[in-house]
């Protein structure tokens, strides 16, 4: 139940988060042009919404990164850490063909592939190897750091029997805060890479660019695909690693 969890969390914040940029870059879309603001205020609440769909069943992991970062300090079982991480990224692709789908009228009528590429994965502002694995690196440990901020505050963050964060994930205002977070990261750090910060929300997504049949699309991208993959999961494991160490949740 934990894996379909995280597979159905994931594949809503893909259909949110995807969903708000296609509605921002295709043509003839209502939302077109509506700006940044825009995209990510809806990643922030595509995130929301799925922490508080699956929170209480598998601790709304819904990124790998997140899943890594805790289980590097003990926080959550390794035992299930591949099931969770295959459910992502199954659930990333997920949401993205449901995206497709959504907006199959306007794949035809937008000019634009980097757009179009756009909808389904991050790509830089300015092309940097080393640059654009350092902001996801930044973003990812802050949305880590976070999260284990916001745990501590409504109360215990310990995972209970490796399945979720306690219960303050299914509780009150914390998955409204989580995506709150998000928000932040993407109006602060999202500018240099378009912040992926979650290897499952690039990656999935990037495969289901590759195998549908969009017209007009262009290439994948598959030179720059390793950074929003490997970035968050340094992020995400050095994020955890400074809460624990510094002791702020003790």
């Amino acid at each position: 139940m934990v894996y379909l969890a995280e597979f159905i969390g994931t594949a809503i914040l893909t259909l949110l988060g995807c969903g708000v940029v296609a509605g921002v870059t295709l043509a003839k879309s209502k939302a077109n042009s509506a700006g940044w603001i825009v995209v990510t205020f809806g990643w922030g609440m595509g995130v929301a919404m799925a922490v508080y769909v699956i929170g209480a069943t598998s601790g709304g992991h819904i990124n790998p990164a997140v899943t890594l970062g805790l289980a590097s300090i003990g926080d959550f079982a390794w035992s299930q850490v591949p099931g969770y991480i295959a459910a992502q990224l199954a659930g990333g692709f997920t949401g993205a063909v449901l995206v497709y789908l959504a907006y199959y009228a306007h794949w035809k009528v937008t000019d634009d592939s980097e757009g179009k590429l756009g909808v389904f994965s991050t790509a830089p502002g300015v092309r940097n190897p080393v640059a654009n694995l350092v902001t996801e690196i930044i973003g990812t440990a802050l949305l880590l750091l976070g999260i284990l901020g916001i745990g501590s505050n409504e109360g215990s963050v310990s995972v209970q029997g490796g399945a979720q964060l306690a219960d303050f994930f299914a509780n009150g205002l914390a998955p409204l805060l989580v995506g709150l977070l998000v928000f932040a990261i993407g109006l602060s750090l999202g500018g240099p890479t378009g912040y992926a910060i979650n290897p499952a929300r690039d990656l999935g997504p990037r495969i289901a660019h590759a195998l549908l049949p969009i017209p007009g699309k262009g290439g994948s991208d598959w030179s720059y695909a390793w950074i929003p993959v490997v970035g968050p999961i340094i992020g995400g494991v050095l994020g955890a690693w400074i809460w624990n160490v510094t002791g702020f949740g003790s």
